[in-house]
């Protein structure tokens, strides 16, 4: 694979960018059907059966679906490929409006399928065009019983445009405006933006990710007063419409979306407290390695040694599509048609979003992938994660929009074990002492991330939200608690925290998914007990992986777990066990670096 594309193509879903004519002809449409599908809802004089009636309003519902996540990834894309697209700003604040109008009528939808007599539900769930999506609406159902009325949560959702998610808008532009000085090759001064930054905390030179980090947290610092105040409002929104809806716990709705229970919860975090001992050896042998007494929060990413291997992005690419072909020649196909027909932005250049994603356009049965690349072992980990989202949306394209709303626990299953299939094939290859330990080192430091850097996340929120409920934190209570959090996270193994770090990240301010950081771990987990199986029945299991991952957008992961695996989530056994898998190699790089 050569001369590929850094740059994504967007012209092939919309032609025209933040200006195109059709995406605002699309935008018009949808405003259009959500008038007629709340009409239809508000109709008491239709001449139709209440279960023509239930047909008609759900494959509106689908279509409509189908099309708000198009051009809500065509949007995502083109702020995240340009921050300073004002034009694409003001598509986002439309589609939100949209959406909210959409979210509005949805909730008389949902109030039709509660007052639907138990009997007649029944029957027309049994309906052969309906069976496909009965979970999905089975769970509208139910989740409709423990809402305020219909009218009232309208009401929410079209103040939320301004006020919930308008919060999450202003943290991007923050993001957006945040420069950060570095100097080139010759010791000139440039300005860099969060993207660019971001991959220099991980350099393979200490004193420059150490140079990046002091700058990092300086800039962070200067905007933490506007941040603490987007994510206090934020957290202060949720606080209150959870109490309006009678919910106690913040745990509630984040636990709803990736449809899994608290027990389950609980019983991965404490597999996940059990196998942080054997971590913490590999961490303070990479310490000792690199000459210190503790790592710093810069060095838990980092390489070990001065220079680190800057792999070319079409050799990255052919790598692994190779990889991916030894597991499932169709992963494989899907993957290298990503790359040829320039799904994936990677360019190194500045304006652009920090962070990597994957998003799907399922009305043009595509994906995007975006992401800042660089050559690190990090950026190849990052782009083979992606290109996993990117099959598990491929594998759902045929299924009803319903059905394809899969949570993002799952969603990380598919992405994660795309990356292990990748950073395995590197370890199993690598000839050289050296290349072994990099990438066994690589590959340790995974699990630091979804066992430590995540819990941490996890941590803060709960500590946050639980402190939030008796008023506004201020930004150095908010900076205290990321670094009680770290220190619990990750024990007695760091030496400079990350305080900002509740500033610096994203993911804190997503107003679409709250606690957007124990479904990594879940995944990383879940993916890791697939993998094993993966590993012992050979290319036999793709079939049953492929299987398992159409069926993620309509089960609950407990029943997924249960039907393909044969496990239960509720229980730490499967957890114990993924955990010993993940840290497997610790004794490995030990005995290595003796």
């Amino acid at each position: 694979m050569k001369n590929l594309s850094l740059t994504w193509n967007l012209d092939s879903i919309y032609e025209g960018g933040s200006n195109s004519q059709t995406f605002a002809a699309e935008l018009a449409g949808l405003e259009q059907d959500i008038n007629k599908l709340g009409a239809s809802l508000a109709d008491k004089e239709s001449a139709q059966s209440l279960q023509e009636r239930l047909t008609s309003w759900t494959d509106l519902v689908q279509s409509i679906m189908l099309r708000l996540q198009e051009s809500g990834s065509f949007v995502s894309c083109l702020q995240a490929q340009d921050m300073k697209d004002t034009k694409a700003s003001l598509l986002n604040d439309r589609l939100k409006t949209i959406s909210a109008s959409f979210q509005g009528v949805l909730t008389r939808f949902d109030e039709q399928l509660r007052e639907t007599p138990d009997a007649e539900w029944e029957a027309w769930l049994s309906q052969e065009e309906i069976k496909p999506v009965a979970f999905n609406l089975n769970e509208r159902r139910e989740l409709a019983k423990d809402k305020l009325p219909p009218e009232q949560e309208a009401l929410i959702s079209e103040l939320s445009v301004d006020g919930y998610h308008g919060w999450s808008d202003l943290y991007d532009t923050v993001v957006g405006r945040a420069k950060f000085r570095a100097q080139d090759e010759n010791g000139n001064e440039q300005l860099l933006s969060a993207g660019q930054m971001h991959n220099r905390l991980s350099d393979g030179d200490r004193a420059v990710r150490e140079a990046a980090f002091d700058e990092w947290e300086r800039e962070w610092g200067e905007q933490a007063e506007l941040c603490g105040e987007g994510l206090n409002r934020i957290a202060g929104f949720r606080l209150k419409l959870y109490g309006k809806r009678g919910w106690e716990s913040v745990l509630k709705e984040p636990l709803q979306i990736n449809r899994m229970s608290e027990a389950t919860l609980n019983a991965m975090w404490s597999a996940v407290e059990a196998g942080k001992a054997e971590l913490t050896k590999y961490l303070q042998r990479k310490a000792k390695l690199m000459g210190l007494e503790k790592l710093d929060w810069h060095d838990v990413d980092a390489p070990l040694g001065a220079t680190a291997k800057i792999v070319p992005y079409d050799e990255a690419a052919a790598f692994i599509v190779e990889r991916f072909r030894a597991f499932n020649p169709d992963l494989a196909e899907f993957s290298e048609k990503a790359f040829r027909e320039g799904w994936i932005e990677v360019e190194d250049r500045s304006g652009k979003r920090p962070g990597g994603f994957c998003t799907s356009f399922p009305k043009s049965r595509q994906t995007r992938i975006f992401m800042t690349y660089s050559g690190t072992a990090s950026n190849i980990a990052t782009l083979a994660h992606e290109l996993g989202h990117a099959y598990h949306q491929y594998l759902m394209d045929d299924l009803p929009p319903l059905a394809q709303d899969y949570a993002m626990n799952v969603a990380e299953t598919a992405s994660t074990f795309a990356e292990m299939i990748v950073a395995d094939s590197a370890l199993q290859m690598a000839t050289e002492p050296q290349e072994k330990l990099a990438m066994l080192e690589d590959k340790l430091g995974r699990s630091v991330a979804f066992f430590m850097d995540i819990h941490a996340r996890f941590v803060f929120e709960t500590g946050f939200y639980e402190k939030r409920r008796s008023g506004m934190l201020s930004v150095e209570e908010l900076s205290t608690l990321m670094e009680d959090a770290q220190a619990k996270a990750f024990g007695d193994i760091l030496g400079r925290k990350h305080p900002e770090f509740w500033a610096s990240k994203l993911h804190f301010y997503l107003t679409g998914v709250p606690f957007y950081n124990f479904p990594y771990t879940f995944g990383f987990l879940f993916s890791s007990g697939i993998y094993a199986r993966a590993l012992a029945e050979g290319q036999g299991f793709a079939q049953r992986y492929v299987d398992l991952l159409r069926d993620t957008g309509r089960m609950n992961v407990e029943d997924l777990a249960y039907k393909h695996l044969g496990v239960k989530l509720d229980d730490t056994s499967f957890w114990s066990e993924a955990v010993k898998l993940c840290i497997a190699d610790v004794q490995t790089f030990l005995d290595l670096t003796e």
